[in-house]
């Protein structure tokens, strides 16, 4: 009784969705409008003519129904877990506030997935069991799984930064010993090196272009960015430009910081490898490898003295 009831709610709440989000378009509302001010004053001859692509499958359906439950997900989610959201989504790349109100759609989005996926799991005649343990991954899946791959993207960029980090500050600092200003070697550095890492400082050159004080601009990019090798070298760069230290010196400093550091987090990875191994050594290498070895002894043992 219940199962049809569960089947029954999640079927009206997407239909609901689905609903809200079908509106009427940008182009039926000007055509309507027109259509108006035709009707009262005379026959106008106007051509709206459509665009040479209607968008994609996401344009065109998902970002509609994201645009309609923005706005439930934003109510019913606690301020405290917004901010946590809008952090992690600035050390992704993404601050705009579209991004947030899409990730907290597609949260709310899984969560009400979980009634169809019981009701999914239900109809393949599992044990109850069984099926209670397939539910209950389905469950977990749909109400971590977006905070975990937003968690992953935060760490592959942070990853990715810490790794481009080095290069860059060699080829800064040859860049400045070669007689160009600071702003002008990060520039040609940036061209040189695309990836997150010269975003972010492309990105602090614009703001320090157009009125940004420098110390601002650099912990914004802090700020975006949270690693610790990169928090060092901003540092140095705010001292050295608060109490006059040649760029030089501070760069050739800081590249060999860096150098070591990148150095000590590859072995401190390498470290935690067999750690990492041992539980599927455990569980999926050794089991097989029992079976292969002693299962053909276990057989005959069992043929010739239980048995």
């Amino acid at each position: 009784m219940l199962v049809p009831v569960i089947a029954t709610v999640s079927a009206l709440l997407l239909v609901a969705v689905a609903a809200s989000a079908v509106r009427v378009s940008p182009r039926r509302a000007v055509r309507a409008t027109l259509r108006n001010a035709a009707a009262l004053s005379g026959p106008v001859s106007v051509e709206l003519r459509r665009p040479a692509q209607d968008g994609s499958l996401v344009e065109r359906l998902l970002l509609p129904a994201a645009r309609a439950l923005a706005k439930p997900a934003w109510a019913i989610s606690p301020p405290v877990y917004r901010d946590s959201v809008r952090r992690r989504l600035t050390l992704t790349g993404r601050s705009e506030q579209v991004d947030l109100e899409r990730f907290l759609a597609g949260r709310l989005l899984s969560i009400a997935l979980i009634p169809v996926a019981f009701y999914l799991v239900s109809l393949t005649h599992l044990q109850k069991f069984f099926g209670f343990l397939a539910f209950l991954l389905v469950a977990v899946l749909l109400l971590l799984g977006p905070d975990a791959l937003l968690n992953r993207r935060v760490a592959q960029r942070q990853e990715k930064i810490r790794s481009e980090l080095p290069g860059m500050l060699e080829l800064l600092l040859i860049s400045v010993e070669a007689g160009l200003g600071f702003e002008q070697a990060l520039s040609r550095t940036v061209e040189s090196m695309p990836g997150p890492l010269a975003d972010e400082f492309n990105r602090f050159l614009g703001e320090v272009r157009v009125g940004a004080v420098r110390r601002e601009a650099l912990e914004a990019v802090d700020e975006r960015t949270d690693v610790a090798e990169l928090r060092s070298f901003l540092l140095a760069l705010i001292q050295a430009d608060a109490f006059g230290v040649s760029i030089a010196t501070i760069l050739r400093a800081q590249a060999e910081e860096v150098r070591i550091a990148q150095r000590q987090h590859v072995q401190e990875r390498a470290q935690k490898a067999p750690v990492k191994m041992l539980f599927p050594l455990v569980f999926c290498v050794l089991p097989a490898l029992f079976v292969v070895v002693i299962g053909p002894a276990a057989i005959e043992i069992y043929r010739t003295i239980i048995k």
